[in-house]
């Protein structure tokens, strides 16, 4: 009998840390693209009312905060102590259950023995990821960590140790991807030193490493005729399935994106045509791609139309590979940092260069309602999409609630601190929750 007590108790506790729809587990969401199913969730708060948590970070991050079972994960910096942590909350009732100092011990030469960090960004952009049996934790000096759902570490590695310096402009700051029990990195840089630090024929690649023991599976080169800054992406493989069942790993910068076996690797297809000619030297690529109605929705940087490819398609996809582009430089249909929704069968743009939001047909590419975002602050948070509202929030951690259908904003809620700035933590939704991450609290609203 006790036996049988101890084995539903297990079985109980296990249940609770399992993937289920409702959870956040990674940077985009359960379904890689920034929505969730969720009900019930509230469009009047404010940073008191209907709050069930909130709690003090001890420093900035661009990271989501993810959700899994009754575990919250959040990385950030440690100001004070001037390192990085990664937190793990109680959902229910924000305590903390318990907080690590990931630290592989990596230390390079140069840049006064520090690693490259550009003082827009920080170290605790990248968002880390779970499947209930581990999380993993990515900062941007390279190092990964993994840890069991106790907290107890598993395993710890720096990808720059492993791999050679990093040669990125701006802070590397890529989400990895937990896919067919398999953690994948994308490293798409430049070849050539950057700030006095990489190396020069520095290649870019995918990695694909075993979850349980952080060793490396494989390591394929993705070739680009890119040139300068446009070989570098901050982008996030995206994991898609096709009709007849092929998996497929997305993968967007260095002036294409490119369809990889998640087993071995190896390219399946590959489009590029929003840099023709490789002309444009300093087009760094953000925004990762995103999968609706059955085609792969590319942002080119800096004013650049958005572009819809096909998707199931075997080698160099050529000008077929083209399903619909946005209008020129000045459309708003633009995104330069913030990755789109899909949700509801539409694509939704959020454009940090033109301060908007468009709703766009993903068969045809026809815009069915733009709307100007308030305020003066950047957009550069990712929309999220859930219980039939769109949720934004800019720069200063002023949330936006507007209507999927018409495109009306139902309400303005100033979240952020007084002299909030370079807020960029995407919202996240679970168990009819929302939490939003400011610079230095986060919150858990709703219930």
């Amino acid at each position: 009998m006790n036996a049988s007590i101890t084995l539903l108790a297990l079985l109980l506790t296990t249940a609770g840390d399992l993937e289920t729809p409702r959870d956040w587990p990674q940077w985009r969401g359960p379904n890689h693209d920034g929505s969730v199913d969720a009900s019930d969730l509230p469009t009047d708060f404010s940073k008191t009312e209907k709050v069930r948590w909130t709690v003090s970070l001890p420093g900035p991050g661009a990271g989501t905060p993810l959700v899994l079972g009754e575990r919250v994960l959040v990385s950030s910096i440690d100001e004070a102590a001037g390192s990085f942590v990664a937190i793990c909350l109680d959902r229910e009732s924000g305590e903390e259950r318990w907080r690590r100092k990931p630290d592989s011990g990596y230390r390079p030469a140069g840049n006064g023995g520090e690693t490259w960090l550009h003082d827009r960004s920080n170290y605790a952009s990248p968002s880390p990821v779970t499947d209930g049996e581990r999380a993993v934790f990515f900062f941007g000096n390279g190092d990964l960590v993994a840890y069991d759902m106790a907290g107890e570490a598993l395993w710890a590695r720096n990808l720059q140790e492993d791999y050679g310096q990093f040669t990125f402009q701006w802070t590397f700051s890529a989400s990895p991807t937990l896919w067919e029990e398999t953690l994948f990195v994308q490293i798409l840089q430049r070849d050539t030193k950057v700030y006095g630090h990489g190396e020069d024929g520095n290649p870019s690649f995918l990695l694909a490493i075993d979850p349980d023991t952080g060793e490396t599976r494989f390591k394929h080169v993705r070739p680009s005729n890119a040139r300068k800054e446009s070989l570098e992406s901050y982008a996030t493989p995206t994991p898609f399935v096709g009709e007849d069942g092929r998996k497929e790993l997305l993968i967007v910068g260095g002036d294409v994106v490119t369809g990889h076996d998640p087993a071995t690797g190896a390219e399946l297809w590959r489009w590029g045509g929003w840099n023709p000619d490789h002309r444009e030297e300093w087009w760094r690529l953000v925004p990762s791609v995103v999968v609706g109605g059955g085609h792969a929705l590319v942002c080119a940087p800096k004013r650049a139309p958005v572009f819809a490819v096909r998707l199931g398609g075997e080698g160099d996809l050529g000008e077929e590979g083209l399903v619909w582009q946005s209008e020129g430089r000045r459309n708003p249909v633009s995104s330069d940092v913030p990755t789109p929704l899909f949700y509801r069968d539409r694509f939704f743009v959020l454009s940090d260069v033109a301060n908007a939001l468009s709703r766009v047909h993903p068969a045809t590419g026809e815009v069915e309602w733009t709307i100007e975002l308030p305020g003066r602050d950047r957009w550069r948070s990712s929309p999220t999409g859930a219980d039939g509202h769109i949720w934004c929030m800019d720069h200063a951690g002023d949330v936006v609630i507007v209507n999927p259908d018409d495109g009306s904003i139902e309400n303005e809620i100033a979240m952020g601190e007084e002299d909030a700035d370079k807020i960029r933590s995407s919202i996240a939704v679970a168990h009819d929750h929302l939490f939003i991450r400011t610079n230095t609290r986060l919150f858990c609203v709703g219930g």
